[in-house]
């Protein structure tokens, strides 16, 4: 039986072409960021202008690649090779303190008999 060489994560409950072989649970990454003194100094001109404030789009880009990497990461450890049921969400916990946050089921599929 074939499995897929590389690790997924999807929104959907399952992926065509492929079967849920085990759910081992829930994975989860997460981090939280603020922009630093700088990045609001820069923020508070951007703002000024209108448009996109780039300070804060650069530092929300950062966030979402080390929570899905720490999500990976997870999923990986509880030897899936995907994740499913993705949720990703941001929230303000403090002010200017933004939490970025990735859960899902991690599971071990593999391809689909007759493909």
């Amino acid at each position: 039986m074939s499995t897929i060489s590389d690790f997924l994560m999807v929104t959907t409950p399952y992926l065509p072409g492929y079967k849920v072989k085990k759910v081992l649970g829930l994975a989860s990454g997460l981090t939280a960021r603020t922009r630093g003194f700088g990045g609001k100094f820069v923020a508070g001109f951007q703002s000024l202008a209108g448009g996109e404030v780039t300070a804060f789009t650069v530092e929300m880009d950062r966030a979402w690649v080390e929570a899905l990497q720490r999500f990976k990461e997870n999923g990986a450890r509880l030897g899936a090779n995907a994740v499913v049921d993705v949720d990703a969400e941001t929230i303000e916990v403090f002010q200017g303190t933004v939490l970025v946050s990735a859960t899902g089921n991690a599971v071990i599929l593999e391809l689909e008999y007759g493909l």
